[in-house]
């Protein structure tokens, strides 16, 4: 099997690339030919430090009908390893031979997580953000996400400007890091601050309350919030949902779940993929529209799949038996 460390996929891994296999995959699963049965979750380190879990542990499987692998993604979420310099989310992603079931790849998935991720705000940018030029985006969250959203976005659209809050000082790390990639970022001292004006709002935080007040939205304004997965987790306040003219979710009986929608049902959203396989999505520029994700492990089995495709043809990585 070939082995792909994180520098073989940072090596393979380019955005503008990557956009076009994700959307892909919103239309394979948005016509049901892909398998993605539930992902496990699972509280894991109780015992070690204490009564108290350390992280969640969780499994994603996919496949996407005619590709030649499947995929596994074991990933883990830990929120006290900003403390010990570690990524927050880890990941590694096994691939398949889906006519044989033999195992072909193991990738540092990480990354590819990370990328993806992104890819769901750049996507929704370039498909329901008003207008066709460069947006302008207020990020809530000033960590790897943040970064990782806005250089999609970038990717897919163009960023004309960014302004980063985040409660602590690497708002001001992170836009640093971002003009580095040649994007006009600036560190704000307020959620309100970051979003007033924009046309496009993020929010990549793992907050139990709202990080930002519903009513500084501008009419027309897209808000992608990618941090919240569970009923415990929110962003969004309830003005913001009440305003929205319509909701989206990556996948909406999972979205629905999250403390961003306490009282809407999975038949509240529209599913984001039928932006893509119908090309429609915003009616009116005033409208605000809100994208909630959750991430789908069909996502990563189109990331992992395309670059490791890209890596047996340039021969990158390692051949391991087992």
């Amino acid at each position: 099997m070939r082995v792909l460390s994180d520098d073989d996929v940072a090596s393979l891994l380019d955005l503008s690339a990557l956009l076009p296999e994700i959307e892909r995959a919103f239309r394979k699963q948005g016509r049901g030919e892909v398998e993605r049965p539930e992902r496990p979750h699972f509280p894991v380190g109780t015992g070690l430090d204490g009564d108290d879990p350390l992280g969640t542990g969780l499994t994603m499987p996919a496949y996407i009908h005619g590709d030649q692998q499947y995929a596994t993604k074991l990933a883990s979420v830990h929120e006290g390893n900003a403390d010990r310099g570690l990524p927050t989310v880890q990941a590694q992603i096994a691939l398949t031979d889906a006519r044989t079931g033999e195992p072909v790849g193991l990738l540092a998935g990480t990354r590819i997580t990370n990328a993806r991720t992104g890819c769901i705000g750049g996507l929704a940018a370039k498909h329901l953000a008003v207008g066709e030029g460069p947006v302008r985006v207020g990020v809530v969250g000033a960590g790897t996400q943040a970064r990782w959203q806005t250089r999609a976005i970038d990717a897919a659209r163009g960023v004309q400007s960014v302004r980063i809050y985040s409660p602590s000082e690497s708002r001001e790390s992170c836009a640093a890091d971002l003009r580095e990639s040649g994007i006009d970022a600036e560190a704000v001292d307020s959620a309100r601050a970051a979003i007033s004006n924009a046309d496009v709002v993020v929010t990549a935080t793992t907050a139990t309350e709202p990080v930002f007040p519903g009513d500084a939205l501008a009419p027309g304004t897209l808000v992608v919030a990618v941090g919240a997965y569970t009923a415990e987790m929110r962003e969004l306040d309830a003005e913001t949902v009440s305003r929205a003219a319509r909701l989206f979710g990556d996948v909406p009986e999972e979205v629905a779940e999250t403390g961003d929608f306490p009282d809407q049902g999975p038949s509240a959203f529209t599913p984001l993929s039928t932006v893509f396989v119908r090309g429609t999505g915003r009616e009116t520029d005033d409208e605000i529209l809100v994208v909630g994700s959750v991430g789908s492990a069909v996502l990563d089995a189109a990331a992992a799949t395309a670059l490791f495709e890209q890596a047996v043809t340039e021969n990158v990585g390692d051949q391991v038996g087992l």
